[in-house]
């Protein structure tokens, strides 16, 4: 009871940390990239409009950059803290791609970020240019090393367990930074960040329009924000794709769940919409009963075949047989059941411990015949900290609305970026009096926020119960600590990161209100008057 407790307010104080910190970094990089944009064409058109465009995104970019810097230490603190095992058992390559981060990319964002807010008109147009690009190039080179880290909890790949030390040792660093799921993880979550960067961007704007103020301002904010926001909604799809068939190879688990899936098989049908059945518990879904998908469900005939393999015919199991074991995986091998996992898995456990044991007593032979045993199994050794079966099953209902919230609202975005572009080019006038529409872009800066931490609640959630997929449990990650200490920091963490989000909040605000200089329209200068 005690040991649930600690993993559940461990793992709530990191999803709450890791929440508001994804609240900051999407926003980074998506405005930094359209104050790249912006300055870009102040150097090649000379006109200072594009000059006071530029500066006032990066004045909103350098509000949201700080905060994000402060959430995103003190999650970092958290791996020492709150999950040493972790720490301990993966650190060697975990901390490698955390370590360049700091080490290179973050001293390259510092470094350039303050050529940038104060290097206007005491360097040249080309160099400070260049230190904006280099500022953003920086924080996108941070979000690499951070999202290989991530992905190799997904994929732990060139990396070996040495079993004198109980650590993981990197084998292969290329394997590690260029492995498929670090490829298409990164692509989709920078993009994705480019269209969050690109909706806030046209929200303000609509602020602007409906107060009939800086409208010059406002619509070429708007045409480079929707363009922006057009092409990467765009690419987020087709990413999206490529990452759904490193979760159907990868982590079959994770994808059953997010299609709410009991039992699959050949062309696989793509729930569109459903009712999760949330009374069945995890016990029920592995064992034979009925009625587990809920009474409602509108699918796309073999969808999930096609988005898992780009083959209406492939194979795709259900939560059920991935507990069953025997069939065929992608690699052409028979899957085993759950439990036989286990059961190895722990073979693989004692066969450590035997190591260990025989190396301490200076057993040679011994310590090598258990070394075979170890690597025989070492495939299973994270099921081996499991006595049941149904808890190898993530949360279907959270994962199952999560995953269909990011999508539709992405294909939403699609529609919100499309129409200004239009729009504009056709009437400019209509644009500017659509005040329904500019109220559409405001109500879409909560709502891609939304879909934003909805893709990690997909990519996380449906991770567990793992931190390193079929490596390392939760449960064996924990720090030996009381659980009333993380309960405590939790409620701090939570004070002050709220505390810091309405401070970031009410300093961007002020500067939106203000708006950028030398455009403020007649009438509203007027009325200030």
């Amino acid at each position: 009871m005690l040991l649930s407790a600690l993993i559940d307010w461990s793992r709530i104080q990191f999803a709450m940390s890791a929440m508001y910190h994804w609240i900051f970094v999407p926003l980074t990089l998506g405005m930094g990239f359209i104050m790249a944009l912006a300055e870009t064409k102040y150097y090649r058109t000379g006109d200072d409009f594009w000059k006071e465009t530029a500066k006032f995104w990066q004045k909103i970019f350098g509000i949201n950059f700080a905060a994000g810097i402060a959430t995103g230490l003190i999650l970092e603190f958290q791996f020492g803290t709150n999950w040493s095992n972790y720490s301990y058992f993966v650190g060697d390559i975990f901390g490698a791609p955390l370590a360049i981060e700091g080490m290179f990319a973050f001293f390259m964002e510092a470094t350039f970020f303050a050529v940038m807010f104060f290097g206007w008109d005491k360097v040249s147009k080309k160099f400070h240019l260049a230190s904006t690009w280099l500022t953003i190039g920086g924080a996108t080179l941070s979000a690499v090393w951070i999202l290989v880290a991530n992905a190799w909890m997904q994929y732990p790949t060139g990396a070996a367990l040495n079993p004198d030390t109980v650590r993981h040792e990197m084998i292969s660093f290329s394997d590690v930074a260029l492995s498929p799921v670090a490829i298409s993880k990164f692509f989709h979550s920078v993009i994705s960040s480019w269209m969050l960067g690109s909706i806030v961007v046209m929200g303000i704007c609509g602020y602007y329009l409906l107060r009939k103020r800086n409208e010059r301002f406002a619509l070429e904010s708007i045409k480079l924000a929707a363009t922006l926001g057009l092409v990467s909604a765009l690419l987020t799809m087709v990413t999206g794709h490529m990452s759904a068939g490193h979760v159907a190879t990868y982590q079959p688990m994770k994808l059953a769940a997010m299609e709410n899936m009991y039992e699959g098989g050949e062309k696989a049908p793509l729930s569109i919409f459903g009712i999760v059945n949330g009374d069945k518990d995890k016990a029920d879904w592995a064992s034979d009963k009925s009625d587990y998908a809920g009474d409602f469900n509108i699918s796309l005939p073999t969808g999930l075949s096609i988005l898992s393999f780009n083959d209406p015919n492939a194979y795709v199991p259900g939560i059920k047989n991935i507990l069953e074991g025997g069939y065929t995986k992608p690699d052409g091998t028979i899957a085993l059941s759950a439990e036989e996992r286990i059961q190895r898995g722990k073979v693989a456990i004692q066969a450590l411990a035997d190591y260990r044991a025989a190396k301490e007593a200076g057993d040679e032979a011994e310590a090598a015949a258990q070394k075979e045993i170890l690597d025989a199994n070492y495939e299973h050794f994270g099921y081996g900290y499991f006595d049941k079966v149904e808890d190898l099953i993530p949360n279907i209902p959270m994962l199952y609305y999560s995953f269909r919230l990011m999508v539709g609202l992405g294909l939403l975005f699609i529609l919100v970026c499309l129409v200004p572009l239009i729009m504009i080019k056709r009437n400019k006038e209509k644009f500017i009096n659509m005040r329904w529409y500019h109220w559409v872009m405001i109500i879409s800066i909560p709502l891609v926020y939304i879909a934003s931490q909805a893709g990690w609640v997909v990519a996380e959630v449906g991770r567990q119960p793992w931190t390193i997929q079929d490596a390392l449990p939760v449960q064996a990650a924990v720090s030996n600590i009381a659980a009333g200490a993380v309960k405590t920091t939790f409620f701090l963490f939570l004070a002050l990161f709220t505390l810091m989000l309405i401070a970031e909040l009410s300093i961007m605000l002020h500067a939106i209100k203000k708006g950028p200089k030398n455009h403020v329209s007649n009438d509203a200068q007027n009325e200030t008057k």
